[in-house]
């Protein structure tokens, strides 16, 4: 199918509003079906997660990882004896945004052969977009079947603090893409940004005092996460401060005051508010197909939008608040293209829930990395999430620095498993790591948890000797043993 040319309008067969990663998964999958699709896109191609947070962020994580792992053996310990290098890490997070410019993405747009349109679209009733082009004209699109929403969410700043938006804060943006390290860095946050953040700065050079208001951090996990992560934090220079309250923010020059509602005041050259993320569909047009601009978009489990009559708006990705992960937009993304692409082309969609067009693992069984020191990985629900949907279940743990892999890889190795079993089912409902390099058990963990995996067939899944993997042999004897 081929785009046809009006005077004023162009017609597609799908209309993808944001080329980030979810966006450029859902476009790559409906031209795969051949269907012509236009991306429309008002900043970089690549979205959010190329250029302001995933690989950012990982590139400023990654160097002291690597130099606090070979801190960890003797022997190699003894060969490092400089600091790291911050101009040159900075200069490697850069060659990971390509300097933030887009070219390669873009060209790799042509080459599905999908249309890129420039500029700020919004919704204009049924199957219909208007953008706003860079150059200030607008261009009218139309969809044949389907247009799908995928543009992310966006930093926001909490209201009714005192002098919080003349100080200008830091948001996650500022964060990953600084040119230098500041003296004194300032984090309000105890979730996945401000401790990534606090961790990263810390690393290169920054005093940071890490403000968090309730009693611990990453409080959507289990406790023990959050523990460890605060005691490695803490270890590495950063001040973390619990119950922390800002009552006022004021700038003046280059230092920042922060005032805390006990009366304590901290000063620092930099500000960084990492509380929360809001849907970027204000200014969307939502109210045109009869939905509220600003809202999140419910959608089912083709990614359908609830609420639209004729099933031809789609959302995928952080915009419906269903998982907000990279990973899981793009995993979104090949769902509701497939669909899509079905219904499109006449054939019948799935409804079950293994079928090709549909997405269920975005629900319960998502996989998450923190990449802090020590590294967090979960998948599925914590002990607490699972009683709470009231399942009856058993927490096992085990220190990982017990198995003969963990002290081969560190010195006095330090971190803890949990994994979560459905004693009804006896399969598992999550599973937990915290400790350096843990991010690599992760997928097993997912495996498990999303195939429901059957804990006397998980017996007979031998791990290797001597690696980290034996984490879940001594997992199932300890489950075993207190039977």
């Amino acid at each position: 199918m081929t785009a046809q040319m009006t005077a004023a309008t162009t017609e597609y067969d799908v209309i993808v509003l944001g080329a980030g990663p979810t966006g450029e998964n859902l476009a790559d999958r409906t031209r795969a079906a051949g269907l012509s699709t236009a991306l429309v896109e008002s900043e970089l191609v690549g979205g959010e997660c190329s250029y302001w947070a995933c690989m950012p962020s990982k590139a400023l994580l990654r160097p002291s990882a690597a130099l606090a792992a070979a801190r960890a053996v003797a022997g190699s310990r003894e060969a490092v004896t400089g600091k790291l290098d911050t101009a040159a890490v900075l200069a490697r997070r850069d060659s990971f945004t390509a300097n933030w410019k887009d070219d390669g993405q873009a060209a790799w747009v042509a080459g599905i052969g999908a249309d890129l349109v420039r500029g700020e679209g919004r919704l204009d009733g049924v199957r219909r977009v208007v953008v706003r082009t860079p150059e200030g004209g607008e261009r009218v699109l139309t969809a044949r079947h389907a247009v799908a929403v995928c543009t992310g969410t966006r930093a926001v700043l909490p209201a009714g603090v005192p002098g919080l938006a003349e100080a200008r804060p830091w948001t996650s943006r500022e964060a990953t893409s600084a040119k230098e390290a500041p003296a004194r860095l300032l984090v309000v946050g105890g979730g996945v940004v401000g401790v990534e953040m606090a961790a990263a700065w810390q690393a290169l050079g920054s005093q940071v005092t890490l403000l968090v208001r309730g009693s611990g951090l990453l409080p959507r996990l289990e406790p023990f996460a959050g523990e460890l992560v605060a005691a490695g934090l803490r270890a590495s220079g950063v001040t973390v401060r619990f119950d922390a309250e800002v009552a006022s923010v004021a700038r003046d020059g280059a230092v920042v005051t922060v005032r805390l509602d006990d009366g304590t005041e901290l000063a620092a050259e930099e500000l960084l508010y990492a509380t929360g993320r809001a849907p970027h569909t204000d200014g969307l047009g939502l109210a045109s197909v009869g939905l509220n601009d600003g809202d999140w978009l419910s959608v089912d489990d083709h990614c359908a939008v609830r609420g639209v009559e004729g099933g031809w708006l789609y959302a995928a990705g952080d915009v419906n608040h269903r998982a907000l992960l990279t990973h899981q937009g793009k995993y979104q993304a090949r769902m509701a293209g497939a669909a899509i692409a079905a219904r499109a082309l006449g054939r019948t969609v799935d409804p079950a829930p293994w079928g090709p067009h549909v997405a269920t693992a975005d629900l319960t069984a998502v996989p998450q990395v923190i990449f802090t020191e020590p590294e967090v990985a979960a998948v599925g629900l914590s002990a607490d999430e699972a009683r709470r949907a009231g399942h009856r279940v058993k927490a096992v743990d085990y220190e990982i620095g017990q198995v003969a892999g963990a002290s081969l890889a560190a010195d006095n190795y330090q971190g803890r498993a949990r994994m979560v079993v459905d004693l009804d089912r006896e399969v598992l409902l999550g599973v937990t790591f915290v400790g350096p390099g843990v991010g690599d058990l992760l997928h097993s963990a997912t495996v498990a948890v999303v195939g429901e995996v059957p804990i006397d067939r998980l017996w007979h899944a031998v791990p290797a000797y001597p690696t980290v993997s034996e984490i879940w042999l001594r997992l199932l004897e300890t489950y075993r043993d207190a039977e």
